[in-house]
């Protein structure tokens, strides 16, 4: 069995590992984040806890999904809010779980309407033993300006809070950021310029995942209507890796906590690669359970063998120099499809995508087996994509016309 060291350092803070789980449903109670830490996960990030006045009455249902033929969970709409628990309650439980888990990272998640509200909360959750503070700035389910996503699109509202966080604790802290925005950069300076430490990014993606045809109601139906709330799961990754990467380009050497639609040690990978120290996950633990994480710290383990890599560490933000803007990619060549007929099933598939969303460029014989022709080709793949026995892969390579050169292997 292959051990690699997975620990990480964080805001200065020790992680055997850097799998947490989001501030969630799955860290809603003491009982559910001491069977995270049994099972081995890193860290937990407490289910966002806010001040004493602000009441949380859910409804029911609050989750629904998005699915594409027989894949469950592609997507993830929860309208569940903030901590139900009393204050008193939430603060106890982080308490003992810091007494009998000294050794894993608890982190407070907080949220409040005002400047003295944010400040009263760190002050409690670091009495209370936390080891850091996440400040949810970004909550899609709560519709308050003041309380909820749209503060994370309000860089002076921002810094403000982040600065009222700090006089009320030096626990390290991060901003969690809402990619409800087009930039994200701005506000994470804001927040860094505020006194936060770190950036956690990304919350949830307001949605509507569905609706009832027949009722013509969003879903989930509560007594007639729906709302707009966060979308996450494995579709939103992309969204999240691109908000990380222009983080790490647009931040030198920010701190960032990875979340959004990590579920396997692949995902978890990429994340790390692009620059996140630490990984949040709750989607793919309300599918799968806890357990996941076996797969997550072996899986990591092995690709880090694989990579000649000893700690995951060195892992960090490598990939960000090989992603560069778009005018800047090489246009000079083009990656003609190479067919294997002894795979192909004659299905068609490439046939009819190619035809009628791309070039023209297959055609099929008698006996059903796709040919290319070079001169209507572009070399877009589309084909290798629909295929579903993966028959087509990347065959021939030429220079375009008029161009000098010869493409580096790696480069495809």
């Amino acid at each position: 069995m292959i051990k690699k060291d997975l620990s990480v350092e964080f805001l200065g803070v020790h992680f055997e590992n850097p799998f947490c789980l989001s501030s969630s449903p799955v860290g809603n109670c003491y009982e559910m984040c001491a069977k995270c830490f049994d099972e081995g996960w890193g860290g937990i990030v407490f289910k966002t806890i806010g001040p004493k006045h602000f009441l949380i009455d859910e409804v029911s249902p609050r989750f629904d999904a998005l699915t594409k033929e027989g894949t469950p969970f592609v997507g993830f709409k929860n309208m569940e809010q903030i901590a139900e628990h009393s204050l008193e309650q939430n603060l106890a439980d982080i308490k003992k779980l810091k007494e009998n888990y000294p050794d894993k990272v608890v982190i407070a998640s907080i949220m409040g309407p005002t400047e003295e509200d944010w400040e009263e909360l760190a002050r409690l959750v670091t009495e209370a033993g936390a080891d850091m503070i996440e400040m949810n700035l970004s909550c899609p389910q709560m519709t308050s300006h003041a309380m909820g996503s749209d503060v994370g699109t309000n860089p002076e509202l921002c810094r403000a809070f982040c600065q009222a966080v700090k006089r009320g604790s030096k626990l390290p802290m991060m901003a969690k950021m809402t990619p409800n925005i087009t930039d994200m950069v701005p506000v994470a300076k804001a927040c860094l310029e505020g006194g936060a430490d770190g950036i956690a990014a990304i919350n949830t993606i307001k949605s509507i995942c569905n609706v009832d045809l027949d009722r013509k109601i969003g879903l989930p139906i509560i007594n007639g209507k729906s709302s707009i709330s966060g979308y996450s799961g494995k579709a939103v990754k992309p969204v999240a890796l691109r908000f990380i990467q222009q983080l790490r380009t647009g931040i030198k050497d920010v701190a960032i906590s990875g979340i959004g639609g990590i579920e396997t040690w692949e995902d978890a990978a990429e994340f790390i690669l692009l620059g996140s120290t630490t990984l949040q996950i709750t989607t793919a633990v309300m599918q799968y359970g806890y357990r996941i994480i076996d797969d997550l710290k072996s899986g990591l383990e092995y690709y880090m063998e694989e990579q000649g890599v000893d700690s995951l560490m060195d892992l960090i933000g490598v990939a960000n120099d090989n992603l560069i803007p778009a005018e800047d990619l090489d246009r000079d060549y083009v990656v003609y499809p190479e067919f294997d007929t002894d795979k192909c099933i004659g299905c068609g598939r490439c046939y009819v995508s190619c035809f009628d969303g791309a070039h023209q460029a297959i055609t099929f014989g008698e006996d059903r087996k796709p040919t290319c022709d070079h001169d209507k080709c572009v070399g877009c793949h589309l084909c290798a994509l629909v295929c579903p026995v993966k028959a087509i892969s990347k065959g021939e390579v030429v220079m375009k016309p008029g161009r000098k050169g010869t493409p580096a292997e790696k480069a495809i």
